[in-house]
């Protein structure tokens, strides 16, 4: 908002304006304030000797009428406010009337002859170009210079402020106790805590603070909370902001906020600065741009890599940064004296996501039963975001049942909806497309419990979801697993094909069904060969590279067009091979197949341990 200081000063310049505009630029723009009227309106007011004056320049004939002062105030109202007569004139076009001077002597009016006044072309042009041009140029000149110095009032127009975020110990309140399964980044930060706490004691030996710590990972695995306990356990301001906040429309903003940033940290030091997102600002300079699209992200990180250099380490100025995308960072921003430390953020194993699932269940009503081993154990692969989300999805279904606490059966709904989405009951399938789905996913629990090394069966269902799954199955492993052999890598192409399998042999047909399961399938396949060696025709050569293994699974293939072929050509026969023995594993356990398929259309929904109750009876 202005202050009552500024909008006086906006007022006064507003009728300047008003003011000049009104008495250089309007007359010149829209003329004198007169009404053109035909000739015979002009003859019929001579008659009525309603004409006061009448001037005659051998183009047009002007007068004015008697007696219309308060019209003419009316009309003039806003062009006239600062003339000294306001009284309206009428403008009619000159007739060879021979007539004319007898008709104005018998009306009564005055009347005279004149010569027109001509302006000279180039000060026209000045009056009515130059001072509104002239006038836009001072205010445009006048604003940027305000915008400047954040002067407009409000902290919207303050461009060259940083804009972070300061918290301190008691506003944010998080510490180390609040960050669960990354022990070892936990561990990493520790020592930077430790000398925020005592300075003196690495000042005694010599040793300098890192100035940077860079927190690579995946997203949701908790880098910003990490960065906020960090500032809770020294008990020091914390300084937050995105990197996108230093990209701004105009050159030489994101610079100015750098600068701003680092000295509001130099002034609280020691403090914690966390830069969020900094590949946004960060990115690798590119050597042979031309175009200048990106001189405003270099000059910022240009900036950046200054103002690191530029602080001394010892006055506890810590900069922390976080990234999904470390391979994009330019190489200058990764040097020691810079980010001297990279800590890794990563996916919390079956133990570290146990232990993110306590903390969030403090926070809402959990029934003592309740085993997070076995959900924990469920959600492999889940970083610390989903399962504070899965805590959260189980509460919210225990009010929808009427209850006030979360049990078991509301953690083991929530982890299905997160995989899956929520539950189409109201999606109509007809008995046959029913029967198709449960004979599909039977196919795939009865293979995969048929084979070693698989994970054991832990539910099946037809129940469709809101995913686009009509159905599926969960299998779960006993134990974390950080490694992939040959064999276990072809079994699970085995188990995604045998949905396929057991269409073909119970109704031989195929359906569009299985298009999760190929896809899912031929992505496998194709790792084993380009990626894992596990290929004889190839061996230990990998054709493809992984671009950003926290950002999904996008790869990049570096081969020939001839090797990429033989490389389709592995694939297909891998993939048709597994399907083969799924084929023949379901051929030969029929009625298994038939009997646990028709207690699945029944059910709809089965347990592991109903599932294996039924195989080996």
């Amino acid at each position: 908002m202005f202050t009552k200081k500024g909008k006086i000063f906006y007022i006064v310049i507003g009728l300047a304006v008003i003011f000049l505009m009104n008495y250089f630029v309007f007359p010149f723009m829209f003329g004198d304030s007169v009404k053109e009227v035909s000739y015979d309106a002009f003859l019929s007011e001579l008659k009525n000797k309603n004409i006061d004056s009448v001037e005659i320049d051998g183009e047009y004939i002007t007068y004015k009428l008697k007696n219309n002062e308060e019209s003419n105030k009316k009309s003039n109202l806003f062009f006239g406010i600062f003339s000294d007569d306001n009284i309206q004139l009428y403008k009619t076009g000159y007739m060879d009337d021979p007539n004319l001077i007898e008709k104005l002597s018998d009306s009564g009016a005055k009347f005279a002859k004149v010569q027109p006044e001509e302006m000279s072309p180039i000060l026209s042009i000045i009056l009515s170009y130059g001072i509104p041009i002239a006038i836009m140029i001072f205010f445009w000149r006048f604003l940027s210079k305000q915008i400047a110095k954040g002067g407009l009032g409000g902290n919207a127009m303050t461009f060259g402020k940083s804009n972070a975020k300061i918290y301190v110990k008691a506003q944010t309140g998080k510490t180390f106790a609040d960050v669960a399964g990354q022990d070892e980044a936990k561990e990493a930060l520790t020592e930077i805590v430790d000398f925020l706490h005592n300075p003196k004691k690495y000042a005694a030996i010599g040793a300098i603070l890192p100035k940077g710590a860079l927190l690579v990972g995946p997203p949701g695995t908790g880098k910003t909370l990490l960065a906020q306990a960090v500032a809770g356990e020294a008990n020091v301001p914390f300084f937050s902001i995105s990197g996108s906040e230093f990209v701004e429309m105009f050159v030489g903003m994101g610079a100015a906020k750098v600068r701003d940033l680092f000295k509001q940290a130099n002034e609280k030091a020691p403090c914690i600065v966390f830069i969020d997102e900094i590949d946004t600002i960060g990115k690798k300079r590119d050597s042979g741009h031309v175009s200048g699209g990106n001189d405003e992200r270099e000059q910022t990180l240009n900036q950046l890599l200054t103002e690191m250099d530029g602080f001394d380490g010892k006055k506890g100025v810590v900069i922390l940064a976080a990234t999904n995308r470390p391979d994009s960072l330019d190489k200058a921003l990764l040097r020691p004296g810079r980010f001297d430390r990279r800590i890794p953020v990563e996916l919390p194993d079956s133990k570290g996501r146990e232990a993110i699932l306590q903390v969030h269940a403090k926070k809402v009503n959990i029934a003592d039963e309740v085993n997070f081993k076995a959900i924990a154990n469920a959600t492999s692969g889940a970083s610390g975001a989903e399962l504070a989300n899965i805590i959260n999805e189980a509460a919210l279904r225990a009010v929808r049942m009427g209850r006030i606490e979360v049990e078991q059966s509301d953690l083991e709904e929530s982890v299905e909806v997160i995989l899956a989405g929520y539950q189409r009951k109201g999606m109509v399938i007809s008995e046959k497309e029913k029967e198709i789905i449960a004979y599909h996913e039977v196919g795939h629990a009865l293979v995969a419990a048929l084979q070693k090394n698989s994970a054991p069966v832990h539910k099946i269902t037809i129940i469709p979801r809101t995913s686009g799954a009509l159905g599926y199955t969960m299998q779960v492993e006993e134990d974390e697993k950080f490694l992939m052999s040959r064999e276990e890598a072809f079994n699970k192409i085995v188990t995604f094909t045998a949905g396929r399998a057991a269409e073909k042999l119970m109704f031989s047909t195929f359906t569009s069904g299985a298009s999760n399961d190929i896809e899912q399938a031929t992505k496998i396949a194709r790792a084993m060969i380009t990626r894992y060696g596990m290929s004889d025709e190839f061996g230990m050569v990998a054709f493809e590279t992984l671009s950003n293994p926290y950002l999904g699974d996008d790869t990049s293939l570096s081969c020939s067009n001839e090797t990429a072929a033989k490389i389709d050509n592995e694939v297909i026969k891998l993939v048709s091979s597994a399907y083969e023995k799924a084929e023949d594993i379901l051929r030969n356990n029929m009625q298994k197949l038939n009997s646990i398929a028709r207690y699945l259309i029944e059910k709809e929904t089965i347990t592991g341990d109903e599932f294996m109750d039924l195989l080996e009876c």
